[in-house]
């Protein structure tokens, strides 16, 4: 009988690992269960061999278009009382995507033996992450699998309309930054040596901006390789150092106190972090182990300590509300509406509020962001190319005013 090596949460919260006797691995995984073992990785072991991974990894190339659309219709097959498995057949036929069909079939594959629908999504998480998973395990335990579906899908579009929103306002400013730099080191490189020559003709000392110009075209030209070598190796040097712990800290704490951005960061945290924990509580899921994911999924290492440490004090029996004020993160308006949802016993309803109230205060940050950034735009791109047109032009004028003088 093949042996796995199994790594997993008791229900105390502890990691655990082991090996487990079992004739496949979706049978290793109920046995797990049953003795109240959460299994997050199960590797068949090979004699003599280093361990194969039996689960297969979500592929990538899978759209959160196409993960939403799934997931809404989904909910309507569950909530017609289609069986099961003939949902995931019917979705699995009609899905274009080869990858996602692959997924999807292998899924089918796993509920048919006898695994839960949450337990043969977790082998894929690079298609169903953690919050997914979570969620449709609550449903399946709490028989509203379908009303969770359609949670998870309207989730998954605000989600989405927010990260569209962000990436909007800051990929503007930053294609018109690179465009600029693009058509001044065009001139500089191709269309100021023509003046150069030109100039030379005169016989004349050129203007001081006309020669700080040439002095930066020569340089360009000269050591062209040097300047883009040096910015490669930065952009490459600061992305390794993100990912590092202690780079990922200090970045993400100086994009929060960074002008306008910041705050507009901030503020999709707290929409990020509220829509994220009120959407897991309201489908039943512990305040722990709802915490954990959420801080998980914060998309910023300042926000996920805040929220771990939020998380431990919970565990010591505090109240929510106190530890996230203390952490100096979320605001205080959010921390007191918090206060007020666990006094009253509607926290995800509250959470609803706040991510409803900051996802509007997102939108108007990115409008506000957007009507500011253009006109410096605007001025930074007239003073860059017209100051470098004028100091090409400053010896023709010069030598029209002598000829007319």
């Amino acid at each position: 009988m093949p042996k796995f090596e199994y790594t997993g949460k008791t229900a105390s919260g502890q990691i655990t690992k082991g090996e487990i006797e079992a004739p496949n691995i979706n049978q290793a995984t109920m046995m797990l269960r049953r003795q109240q073992i959460n299994p997050t990785s199960i590797t068949e072991k090979k004699a003599g061999k280093l361990s194969l991974e039996v689960k297969l990894p979500g592929m990538g190339g899978i759209k959160t278009k196409e993960l939403v659309v799934f997931t809404r219709q989904f909910a309507t097959m569950i909530d017609a009382g289609l069986p099961l498995v003939q949902c995931l057949d019917i979705l699995a036929g009609q899905q274009q995507n080869k990858e996602f069909k692959k997924v999807l079939l292998d899924v089918k594959s796993s509920v048919e033996e006898g695994s839960t629908l949450a337990d043969a999504l977790r082998k894929h998480p690079k298609v169903f992450d953690e919050l997914f998973v979570n969620l449709v395990a609550a449903g399946e335990v709490g028989g509203i699998l379908d009303t969770i579906l359609n949670r998870l899908s309207t989730f998954m579009e605000k989600a989405e309309k927010l990260k569209g929103k962000i990436k909007g306002a800051l990929t503007y400013p930053a294609v018109v930054i690179v465009i600029a730099i693009l058509v001044v080191s065009g001139l500089l490189i191709w269309v100021v040596p023509i003046f150069e020559d030109m100039f030379s003709s005169f016989g004349k000392a050129l203007p001081g901006p006309t020669q700080a110009v040439v002095n930066m075209s020569n340089f360009l030209r000269t050591y062209w390789y040097i300047i883009f070598g040096g910015l490669a190796v930065t952009m490459v040097g600061l992305v390794q150092f993100y990912r590092t712990q202690r780079g990922r800290r200090i970045m993400d704490a100086m994009f929060l106190r960074m002008p306008v951005i910041g705050d507009l960061l901030r503020k999709t945290a707290v929409a990020r972090f509220t829509r994220t924990l009120g959407t897991m509580l309201s489908s039943g899921v512990p305040i722990l182990e709802a915490l954990e994911i959420v801080a998980k999924t914060a998309g910023n290492v300042v926000v996920e300590e805040a929220v771990m440490k939020a998380r431990a004090s919970i565990s010591e029996g505090k109240t929510l509300a106190e530890p996230l004020a203390q952490t100096k993160v979320f605001p205080p308006m959010v921390t007191q509406m918090i206060t007020v949802g666990e006094s009253t016993g509607a926290l995800d309803t509250m959470l609803s509020k706040i991510a409803d109230f900051y996802e509007d205060e997102v939108d108007a940050a990115v409008e506000a962001l957007t009507s500011l950034i253009e006109p410096v735009l605007m001025a930074f791109l007239g003073v860059v190319v017209g100051g470098l047109v004028i100091a090409l032009y400053l010896p023709i004028f010069q030598l029209a005013g002598a000829v007319t003088g």
